[in-house]
């Protein structure tokens, strides 16, 4: 199986060098480098018992707008075996219907459900926080239709005193990111609104190469505000938690049948952030394994180890993961 994922994560990463531009390849050129000196290096407790996955979209499955290499038929892989996994993603511009249809434009094949995104999660958060009282989403169409059954102010009526929201949320957004709105953002916290952020990063890859995320607006508020956002995405140890309990209620989980099916150390994020994804899962009590197709290698793994934490494994990319997980016989 490890071959045949190979052949087609090399088939594609051929193709993408022909039409890849030049930020793209040097990013690809790093990766290979890396791979080149190791193959998949258990630092921690390694992939053996590993009984379910969450995957991150950006950097494990797609890299600016593009499959990574031997993606699809890694997810097909785990489809084919009934290993149950999620896609959790901060991915905030799209509902988790958008992100489907996306997907499969991209060769993939994973319905609506099986995402777990930080505004489906803030939409939850809002739904048992705030039940029937007004709040404000800083995003695209996309999240706001994760809201579905809420009350929904414009941004333009923030900080309107007559009718103030219980919230406010803040998303990606570059139509409502403006100067304008966040002084509105920053009058209606001021003024009592719940600050909810719908996640923290700082910066994401796109085709244009790194580009600042929402989070840094998020901190940016927070600083001028004197206090911290509840973000509801990764890092948070809720997000996480709700993911696990997704995965954990999977019937295949479940059929394990070990006395520690609820353990959710048999669960491995999987992700290209050893601050957002390794780290943070770690801390939730799941396995953290970093992806060396994202953004971080090297140079982070390195500061992630000078605070005495490493990641559970660390893999070339997504196809050494499922051939991990997958090459050891499941607990009987």
């Amino acid at each position: 199986m490890l071959r045949r994922l190979r052949q087609n994560r090399e088939g594609n990463d051929a193709a993408r060098q022909v039409a890849g531009g030049r930020g793209r390849n040097e990013g690809r050129d790093a990766v290979r480098t890396m791979e080149r000196a190791r193959t998949t290096v258990g630092t921690g407790r390694g992939l053996a018992g590993t009984r379910g996955l969450l995957v991150d979209w950006d950097g494990v499955l797609v890299g600016a707008g593009r499959p990574i290499p031997g993606a699809a038929t890694a997810l097909a892989e785990l489809d084919r075996a009934g290993f149950p996994y999620r896609i959790a993603t901060n991915t905030t511009l799209l509902s988790r219907r958008d992100l489907a249809e996306r997907s499969a434009d991209l060769g993939f094949a994973i319905p609506p459900e099986r995402f777990v995104t930080a505004a489906s999660s803030a939409a939850a958060y809002c739904a048992r926080r705030f039940p029937g009282r007004p709040i404000v989403v800083v995003g695209t169409s996309g999240a706001k239709s994760e809201f579905a059954g809420q009350t929904l102010l414009p941004v333009e009526a923030a900080d309107d005193p007559a009718a103030p929201p219980a919230a406010v949320v803040v998303g990606d957004s570059p139509d409502e990111l403006t100067y304008a709105n966040l002084n509105r953002i920053f009058r209606a916290v001021r003024g009592g609104a719940a600050f909810v952020a719908m996640h923290r990063n700082g910066w994401w890859l796109t085709e244009a190469g790194p580009t600042l995320d929402s989070g840094a607006i998020v901190a940016g508020l927070e600083y001028a505000l004197g206090r911290r956002a509840t973000v509801v995405g990764k890092p948070a140890r809720t997000f996480f938690a709700e993911a696990a309990r997704a995965l954990l209620a999977d019937a295949a989980v479940r059929a394990v049948g070990s006395p520690r099916a609820a353990d959710r150390s048999g669960i491995a994020m999987v992700g290209d952030d050893v601050w957002s994804d390794v780290a943070a899962a770690q801390r939730t009590g799941l396995r953290g394994v970093l992806v060396l197709t994202g953004k971080h290698g090297e140079a982070e793994l390195a500061r992630l180890r000078a605070r005495g934490r490493v990641p559970d494994a660390v893999c070339p990319s997504i196809v050494e993961v499922v051939a991990g997980v997958l090459g050891e016989p499941r607990p009987a």
